[in-house]
């Protein structure tokens, strides 16, 4: 692996991406296939579409408040529309001239990204990073209302993994990871991102 790129489970038309919600907002969500209130729309919301890292970010469903982990399938037009505007949450040397370039851009950006380190099945880390897509309370409604497609609940495949991770067996567990692939962008996107 690199140590920077996408990877996802996509197909021509949609990318999944990953977040973890307390019981009212999840079973909302998925009944509706939308968000809606208590989930706030007046905050950034982090999707991520590597299921490791989000298992590692999310305890497996352990964590307060992060018991549901829904997979999101969004449109893939919006997703590649969402990394064209993203800014970079940390300097990146081969993306900006200066720290206060960077500064500046994170203070007007729209989407923010963050690249963190990938996880294997038994929560170590890896070499390769992960992306991480902030979206800005000014985009969330836009991401809600036309950029979803569909929402399943992966909690009950969480759970089955989770345990399988606890007795050890982690080839067992490994045949109910998602499929993820290389996601790929276009060269300007990767020169925004800071991709290899």
């Amino acid at each position: 692996m690199k140590q920077y790129e996408i990877r996802a489970d996509y197909d021509r038309d949609t990318i999944v991406v990953y977040q973890a919600y307390n019981k009212q907002i999840a079973e909302k969500a998925i009944k509706n296939k939308r968000f809606s209130e208590p989930f706030s729309f007046n905050r950034m919301t982090w999707i991520k579409p590597s299921f490791l890292w989000m298992m590692e970010r999310c305890g497996y469903g352990q964590k307060s408040g992060q018991e549901y982990i829904l997979a999101i399938r969004i449109k893939r037009i919006s997703w590649e529309y969402v990394l064209s505007q993203a800014v970079l949450t940390h300097p990146h040397e081969n993306v900006y001239n200066s720290g206060d370039t960077c500064k500046e851009m994170i203070q007007n950006a729209t989407v923010n990204v963050q690249w963190d380190p990938e996880r294997n099945l038994r929560g170590n880390k890896l070499d390769c990073r992960s992306i991480q897509v902030g979206i800005s309370r000014h985009l969330i409604e836009a991401y809600n209302n036309e950029w979803i497609v569909d929402i399943q609940d992966y909690t009950p495949l969480v759970r089955k993994i989770y345990n399988l991770r606890k007795e050890g067996e982690y080839e067992k567990a490994k045949k109910h990871l998602p499929i993820e692939k290389i996601y790929p962008v276009s060269e300007n996107i990767m020169k925004r991102l800071g991709v290899d």
